[in-house]
């Protein structure tokens, strides 16, 4: 989701719950990952490093639109995940209101 800032730049909208969804896509697209045979994440892989993980694995596998080069972020990784989740949801999810 994109709008248009004040400046006429392009910005990201953020999601309601942004927070919760991120969380629970690294859930969901960890056991995508595992399930796939493709990585195994320890304990100890910080969320940054599971976010680049998934995100890369989920363009590969399209999944979803890679962001050009140099938009890639974490906080546009993260944006990019939480879309993707909630996408998979239903419409009448608490998540999504």
């Amino acid at each position: 989701m994109l709008a248009l800032g004040s400046d006429g730049d392009k910005a990201m909208k953020k999601l309601k719950h942004e927070a919760e969804l991120v969380k629970a896509a690294i859930l969901a697209g960890v056991a995508y990952g595992e399930a796939r045979g493709v990585v195994e994440f320890d304990p100890t892989d910080s969320a940054s490093d599971k976010i680049l993980y998934l995100y890369r694995l989920l363009v590969h596998d399209p999944q979803m639109q890679a962001l050009p080069e140099d938009q890639v972020s974490q906080q546009s990784m993260r944006h990019k995940l939480a879309l993707w989740y909630a996408r998979q949801l239903p419409a009448d999810h608490p998540l999504l209101r």
